[in-house]
């Protein structure tokens, strides 16, 4: 068996390989290439050594709010998202009529695409915010904790699946021990779920936050940045620099790479602290 895998093994990672290497090394390579350069198509670039990085830090003001917004949203969504989700998956492996349909229903709003789950909650924030005479993009709070609870809305169901799955690997020995040594079930949660389903959190905590951080879609659905880039968030703020700005095409392309660097050092960070307290079975 080793020996048919080890022949026929370029052939089934060859394909996968090439795709890879044509779909997102090499773009990435190029995009960081551009970063160095002033363009406005790759033909015509010319090299300005980290003028862009410079003007992304200092001559856009909006980057930096940009930046400063995502991450307070960040941490809120990841938060409230996991806590939630935790909190809905304890209650869906108990004993109780109907856990599967509710399951079902919880995991829905992860199957509607980004753009119109935007609109969706647009109509509905407008049509609450309408009886007090102002919408979402009034106040750049209510913007904030509008794309708060979509994402809420939107992945809550998504992480109480990998919970459950987590919470049902349990062996069901250690929760009789505990019973038995008469264990509160605050204690029982505490000092073995938790910590039993530490490869769940480290999971669903990285999906939260790097969906957090790239968000998109439902920013520019749900707020466009209004009122004033105020509710902008990175991932569009890159959008507006490369596309909706003459000449900032290579300032775009820095962010981007800035934005890139700035997941990579989260996520790992965050893979290493939670991944250190994942208990071994």
């Amino acid at each position: 068996m080793n020996t048919s895998l080890k022949k026929y093994f370029p052939i089934f990672v060859l394909p996968t390989l090439l795709a890879f290497i044509l779909a997102f090394i090499l773009p990435f390579v190029i995009g960081v290439g551009l970063s160095f350069t002033e363009f406005t198509t790759v033909e015509n670039a010319s090299f300005n050594g980290v003028q862009n990085y410079i003007r992304a830090f200092t001559t856009d003001t909006d980057f930096l709010r940009s930046l400063g917004f995502t991450a307070a949203f960040t941490i809120v969504s990841v938060v409230t998202v996991n806590v939630f989700a935790f909190m809905l998956s304890l209650a869906l492996t108990r004993s109780i009529r109907g856990t599967n349909l509710f399951r079902s229903v919880f995991f829905m709003p992860n199957l509607i695409g980004g753009i119109v789950l935007g609109y969706i909650w647009n109509l509905l924030i407008n049509g609450v915010l309408s009886a007090f005479g102002v919408d979402i993009t009034f106040k750049t709070e209510y913007g904030f904790w509008g794309l708060v609870i979509l994402t809420n809305w939107q992945l809550i169901g998504y992480m109480m699946v990998i919970y459950i799955a987590g919470l049902q690997n349990i062996p069901t020995s250690l929760l009789e021990a505990a019973s038995i040594d008469g264990a509160s079930s605050f204690k029982t949660l505490m000092k073995i779920k938790i910590p039993m389903v530490m490869p769940s959190i480290t999971i669903c905590t990285f999906l939260t936050l790097t969906n957090s951080f790239k968000m998109f879609d439902q920013n520019l659905a749900l707020t466009a940045g209004a009122p004033e880039k105020t509710t902008e968030m990175l991932a569009l703020n890159i959008y507006n620099t490369f596309y909706g700005r003459v000449g900032w095409q290579g300032v775009g392309q820095a962010k981007a790479v800035v934005f890139f660097v700035i997941v990579a050092i989260i996520a790992f960070f965050q893979l290493r602290l939670t991944g250190s307290r994942e208990v071994e079975h």
